[in-house]
């Protein structure tokens, strides 16, 4: 991810003789500015579901919050049957009897939780460390930490680690390990995750469906330019340095694409290709934060390889298919744009479905984000599927026996246009549907199956509702619903939301203000304007419910209207919008700001 960083501009209104606030901030001020942080606001909202995962059979396992802390449930959208996950007293005893600190039954910090395919044992997270515990008898034990750097294979057989610049794999049952490459060396290794301004010693690969090959690279990072860190504290300091290159330099990451054949017996297959950029179709990194490649597709018997080749410069992506036996490439389709190319929002949007011969390809070509078909032979487009002045967000499923494609989307229903939906299309570009109509914004997450899908939508000033449905959209089952009766006896005053012109007085723009809970509309107040200017995102954020969104409405608490707008040069519009300032970063959105 591109790391935030918060620019505050103040505004202070000339303050007339008959219209004054007052001079000073009193402790009772300070206090009720305390209240409203999420430490002491999220405490009192109950019903607000986090981290939804779906099991292989179509369970669904979530954490959502109580007024006493919170509990994990597990859910069945078959039998609507909704019940606590596990034991939390007995779970919270084990893991004090491992000598952890301050465990509480009702606010377990669990994070990255994994069931086994028959759910009598779970593995997570938890201060710093993993551990698994066994839900018969609730015996927990710590698991070794290197095998959190680990990237396991789809049958669960295998896992693949980096030693010495080198990929190996190691035996999930026998623990015994194999070395899959043996010329990797330092600043040229074998799936190395280093993008510069962020890194891990987690490897960068994708295992094949039948868990017998990888697709990775080699990291060529020589010749370039070192980043240097000293940590401070008492005695002598240490030294932090890493490949780092920077605008301007000559030199930047390549990649020297392979395929390893695992099984029967290790062999390194090179792609016949030019070295890439270390570059994919959404960011300036190659990896997922769990270390996924990024832009790279396998077929589903693993016959061939599709990927995505991006320029240094973000201006030209080419499609191309591999063998994996011999290394021959072939290029099916590019695109080049004036200023950069993005494949969606978040997620890679391209699809190779090699059983038809087919492509489904996101592009702004339009000055809106859609979807194309295209063939995988001929590299022609065969249609546009979705178009209009409104943006597809995130291919999260196709249907291929269907041939329906569902996808979030923004833009399209009244109201704020920063608010996801949820639809279907067919291929042919009929058919579209709205699965989620509930006017706000929804996150969905699709069950294994495919046949079910979690909707938690809300506002920001409206707490959230949690859902199952089926893939018509159709409720089959409740989740929780939030309350925020306390939190509106606390004192709580929701932002409000606003729309402005932009610099172009034509432009709508989507804000949030924030006013003190003892707003006074017979005085004038400062302004805070907080804003992050883009182009990777823009000031307000999601448009979910949260108690708290950052300090703001604390801020305001002490005095002041904190104000924040999505100003152009910001995405989730059209291109154009998103373009406002390319190329001339000084400006920032700071005119939008202005006016």
């Amino acid at each position: 991810m591109i790391y935030k960083i918060a620019i505050v501009f103040i505004s202070i209104l000339l303050i007339n003789a008959c219209s004054t606030r007052q001079e000073s901030i009193t402790v009772a001020d300070y206090q009720r500015a305390e209240k409203m942080l999420i430490v002491n606001t999220s405490s009192l909202v109950s019903g607000m579901i986090s981290n939804p995962s779906w099991l292989e059979n179509d369970l669904l396992f979530y954490k959502t919050s109580t007024l006493d802390g919170w509990i994990f449930v597990m859910a069945n959208p078959t039998t609507k049957e909704k019940k606590s996950a596990f034991d939390h007293e007995k779970l919270a005893a084990a893991l004090g009897n491992m000598n952890l600190k301050d465990i509480n039954a009702n606010k377990l910090e669990l994070s990255q939780v994994e069931f086994s395919e028959d759910i009598t044992s779970m593995s997570f997270n938890v201060q710093g460390n993993r551990y698994q515990a066994n839900l018969t008898n609730y015996a927990v034990t710590k698991i070794d930490s290197r095998k959190r750097n680990e990237h396991l294979s789809p049958d669960g057989k295998l896992a693949a680690f980096i030693k010495n610049n080198n990929l190996w794999v190691r035996d999930t049952e026998t623990d015994k390990t194999m070395q899959l490459t043996s010329d990797g060396k330092e600043d040229y290794g074998y799936a190395t995750n280093n993008a510069g301004w962020t890194r891990s010693e987690i490897p960068v690969l994708l295992w094949s469906p039948n868990s017998d090959k990888i697709a990775t690279f080699q990291h060529d990072g020589r010749g370039v330019g070192e980043m240097y860190l000293y940590n401070t504290q008492v005695g002598h300091s240490k030294l932090d340095k890493w490949k780092y290159p920077l605008p301007g330099d000559s030199l930047a990451f390549r990649i020297e694409r392979v395929v390893i054949h695992v099984k029967p017996q290790p062999k390194l297959v090179r792609l016949k290709m030019q070295p890439d950029a270390h570059r994919s179709t959404i960011s300036d990194h190659i990896a997922s934060r769990n270390g996924e490649f990024l832009d790279v597709e396998w077929a589903s018997d693993g016959s061939q390889l599709s990927f995505v080749s991006s320029t240094r410069d973000h201006k030209s992506a080419k499609l191309q298919v591999a063998d994996p036996s011999t290394g021959e490439v072939r290029s099916v389709m590019d695109e080049t744009v004036q200023t950069y190319f993005e494949s969606g929002s978040n997620e890679v949007n391209w699809h190779v479905l090699n059983e038809t011969k087919e492509v489904i390809w996101f592009s702004e070509r339009d000055n809106w984000g859609h979807l194309y078909r295209y063939d995988l032979i001929t590299g022609e487009v065969k249609n546009q599927i979705t178009k209009g002045n409104w943006r597809v967000l995130q291919v999260l499923h196709i249907d291929k026996v269907n041939r329906l494609i569902y996808f979030t989307g923004a833009n399209k229903e009244e109201g704020d246009p920063y608010y996801h939906y949820l639809y279907s299309i067919d291929f042919d570009g009929n058919q579209l549907k709205n699965l989620t109509p509930e006017n706000a914004n929804h996150t969905v997450h699709f069950s294994p199956s495919k046949l079910y899908f979690t909707d938690e939508y809300s506002t920001p000033t409206t707490p959230p509702i949690s859902v199952i449905r089926n893939l018509n959209g159709e409720i089959v089952s409740g989740l929780e619903q939030g309350d925020i009766s306390q939190l509106l006896a606390n004192g709580w005053v929701p932002p409000t939301p606003f729309i402005v012109k932009a610099r172009d007085n034509e432009t709508d723009l989507y804000g949030l203000m924030y006013k003190p809970s003892n707003f006074d509309a017979s005085i004038k107040y400062p302004i805070l304007n907080y804003l992050y200017p883009g182009p990777q995102s823009g000031s307000v954020g999601s448009r979910s419910f949260s108690p708290s969104r950052g300090d703001k409405q604390a801020v305001a608490e002490l005095g002041f209207i904190v104000v924040e707008v999505d100003a152009m040069g910001s995405p989730n519009r059209s291109k154009s919008f998103h373009d406002a300032y390319y190329g001339n970063m000084g400006d920032n959105g700071l005119p939008d700001q202005i006016s």
